[in-house]
């Protein structure tokens, strides 16, 4: 997938295969990197090079650079042709599935046989030894065949990977067996051998290896196998993201209704959507009530309410009534193409510790070859029996594992990302998990992210004995039909609640004054609306009083000139936010309120939610600078916001979070994005980076700790080849299984709760 420019540079995604272990990694990005201007990260766990380059440079060279490196290349299929090829994909996969286990199966069935009879000597008959040989043949050749040809592939282009240790040990394991037999007097009838964890010397002849020669095979490729699912695990959330995807569309148009393919569905057309059926794109109710669940999508774990003139997003559940929609987007425009690419994209990167693994790798498999080569030459020249000298380095080469060093990271990243994306959090990469592990303060916006950022009537006081609470409201409603303000609609938003199915009147000679209110005549009588001025009679300026205090917004209603009603309109926070503010806290994060909104709103939300530190009135010039020094204070400084006004600081922060709710230019310019438009997410972020980091360093511990013990055991002799096997095998296994754990992290809940409830009511916040 080719991405924009950037700086006179082009990204493009390609799929690589053949690659086994971290050093094969490392050898495809040096090939791409030797083209000018060109620098390249490949992922293990996905198969997948992300590659940046001029735009001089075609795809099909970088296509051409990996084969000469010894691997298959490919460019993803067009986005027109997606459907065919994702299924032709799936079906591939799964053909080398089975082409895997079969082979693990007959590797199986040869090997076992072998293993027994040369590890339990009671076992052994007149010329067992000759039945072991017939068995192991296929196995050392057959079952070890992608390993050689591998191997072979990298001879040729003069590197080394963990394909050549493996077939390096079978070789010799094999090749000293055959010798034995024929040569060294193994394969007398009646010849028996016993077996020992620890190399000894031979006694009056050469000692068999077929039990090494068929336990390489048989055990790497068991390790791949599982490792293989288990990959195939980490992965299992953004495939689940693209099956939301509808496949076809129900179109009502003027021939009636149609079912098309979901490519030729466009912007404005009308869908059909029936109870228990996915939302086919992005788009705005125009017919029907129904709830819709989007916990799939966004990670909402309760069902939405929507009725004409609400927005859907693609991939939701109707779970109730049937549906007309407008589509207001399709194709890479949907939130949902959105969610899958930020997760893609998320994979697809490093995280730093994983870089320094992949630079030890790229030497690691030569290292190792000179470590065994060495080790046969110190025994031979210590004047060691020759099959131990041969034992020590083999194990050496059978031990030795680059592949968990590969995986460490990209399978805990894909495990994260993909539950990440299930609970509503969408990460740009390990780089945004590596910072939200260190932030150490929290800069939030208050509308739309604390708050609601929908304006509401809290509460209308009307004169006693005058026009009454209903027709003041039925008035004022009229009026503000005109205008566009956020309060205006809330009150109109009242109004129309108020008087049922009742249309309000027209409204003549309308007039607006900035900074004052609305006004104009409505059923014969002057009618205004707007901020308070002069002095009001005694239940009125309670009410104004008591507005303030709660920090709602006071608009009065004017009737031919005299005040006869206050409507307090307020914007309500959200229900989570205490306990979001209260679990930043207790994880260490100082949380800090920047607001463009008046002093006293500020503070009164603030004082709900216990944020001790306010800045009210900024613009988004002050809330950039406010960051920057932060920033300067020695701050590791996130933001999280949802408007316009708030893309700059999101940009000069340590990390930029945006409300999935937002405007577009808040989530281009965040690093994270909380797709559910929920606080909370933000605490189930941080506690997912960090226990994402957290597994990360512990599958580079394993990997690298490892080897460190291991090597040194088969150099010394105190590790026999088949153990050596299993050993490098489960390593891998291991790494990716204690990956795999992420796909089921639960965030806690907080506790607290009530005492959370209790507080926001004393404020007078709802």
């Amino acid at each position: 997938m080719a991405g924009e420019p950037t700086a006179n540079l082009v990204v493009t995604d390609i799929t690589v295969g053949g690659m086994t272990c971290a050093a094969c990694v490392r050898r495809v990005e040096k090939r791409l990197g030797k083209l000018e201007g060109v620098t390249a990260t490949v992922n293990l766990a996905t198969g997948l090079a992300r590659v940046s380059h001029p735009a001089a440079v075609a795809p099909q060279d970088l296509v051409t650079a990996v084969e000469q490196a010894g691997y298959e290349a490919a460019l993803p299929a067009p986005p027109e042709n997606h459907e065919a090829p994702e299924g032709a994909e799936a079906a591939d996969a799964d053909e080398a599935a089975r082409r895997e286990r079969e082979r693990l199966l007959i590797t199986a069935l040869l090997a076992v046989p072998v293993l027994e009879l040369s590890m339990v000597p009671a076992l052994q008959f007149r010329n067992w030894q000759w039945l072991c040989f017939v068995l192991a043949a296929p196995v050392a050749v057959w079952s070890a065949w992608p390993f050689h040809v591998r191997a072979l592939r990298g001879l040729r282009h003069s590197t080394a990977t963990m394909d050549t240790l493996v077939s390096l040990g079978v070789v010799a394991s094999f090749s000293w067996s055959v010798y034995a037999l024929f040569l060294g007097g193994a394969g007398e009838p009646g010849m028996r051998m016993s077996f020992s964890l620890v190399p000894s010397a031979s006694e009056g002849m050469a000692h068999l290896y077929l039990e090494a020669a068929v336990s390489v095979p048989l055990f790497v490729l068991a390790g791949r196998f599982l490792e293989g699912r288990a990959r195939r695990g980490t992965g299992a959330a953004l495939r689940s993201l693209a099956e939301l995807a509808a496949k076809k569309v129900s179109v009502r148009d003027g021939q009636g209704e149609r079912s098309v393919p979901i490519g030729q569905l466009r912007v404005g057309q009308v869908f059909v959507v029936r109870p228990g059926e996915r939302v086919a794109t992005d788009g705005r109710v125009t017919e029907g009530s129904s709830a819709v669940d989007l916990s799939l999508v966004t990670g909402e774990s309760e069902p939405v309410e929507v009725s004409p003139g609400s927005a859907l997003v693609g991939g939701a559940v109707n779970a109730g009534g049937l549906l007309l929609v407008q589509a207001t987007a399709v194709g890479a425009d949907t939130q949902l193409a959105r969610i899958t690419c930020l997760v893609t994209e998320a994979q697809a990167g490093k995280a730093r510790a994983q870089r320094l693994a992949d630079a030890v790798a790229g030497v690691f498999v030569p290292v190792v070859m000179a470590i065994a080569v060495t080790v046969l030459g110190f025994w031979l020249g210590a004047g060691a029996d020759p099959q131990a000298a041969l034992t020590a380095c083999v194990a050496v080469l059978v031990v030795a594992c680059p592949c968990a060093l590969g995986l460490a990271t990209p399978t805990a990243l894909m495990a994260a990302t993909g539950r990440g994306a299930q609970m509503g959090v969408l990460v740009s990469g390990p780089q945004t998990l590596e910072a939200l592990q260190h932030v150490d303060t929290v800069v939030l916006d208050k509308t739309g992210t604390l708050t609601t950022g929908h304006m509401t009537v809290v509460k209308v006081t009307a004169l006693p004995g005058a026009l009454g609470e209903a027709e003041a409201v039925r008035l004022a409603g009229a009026v503000e039909q005109g205008s566009e303000h956020p309060i205006g609609r809330a009150v109109v938003a009242y109004a129309r609640r108020k008087d049922g199915d009742e249309p309000l009147p027209d409204v003549t000679d309308f007039a607006a004054v900035a900074g004052h209110g609305v006004g104009g005549r409505v059923d014969g009588r002057t009618v205004e609306v707007g901020a308070p001025d002069g002095t009001l009679p005694c239940a009125l300026a309670e009410a104004l009083a008591a507005a303030e205090e709660a920090a709602h917004t006071p608009v009065l209603v004017k009737v031919d000139g005299r005040a006869e009603a206050l409507i307090a309109v307020g914007d309500l926070v959200r229900p989570g936010s205490y306990r979001a503010v209260d679990r930043l806290r207790r994880l260490g994060v100082r949380p800090v309120l920047a607001t463009g909104d008046r002093t006293a709103p500020a503070e009164a939300v603030a004082g709900a939610l216990g944020i001790d530190e306010v800045h009210a009135r900024c613009s988004p010039e002050d809330k950039a600078a406010l960051v920057r020094q932060l920033k300067e204070e020695g701050y590791r400084v996130a933001v999280v916001g949802d408007g316009v006004n708030d893309a700059a600081a999101l940009a000069a922060a340590d990390l930029g979070i945006a409300m999935g709710s937002g405007a577009d230019v808040a989530i281009g310019a965040a690093d994270l994005t909380l797709a559910r438009g929920d606080i909370e997410a933000l605490v189930d972020a941080v506690r997912l980076a960090r226990r994402t980091l957290g597994t990360i360093r512990a599958n580079l511990a394993w990997a690298f700790g490892y080897n460190v013990v291991t090597v040194p055991l088969a150099m010394v002799g105190l590790l026999d080849p088949m153990f050596a096997a299993a050993a490098m095998s489960l390593s891998s296994v291991l790494v990716v299984a204690n990956s795999l754990r992420l796909r089921s992290w639960q965030p806690s809940v907080a506790r607290g709760r009530s005492h959370g409830g209790a507080r926001g009511a004393k404020a007078g916040v709802r």
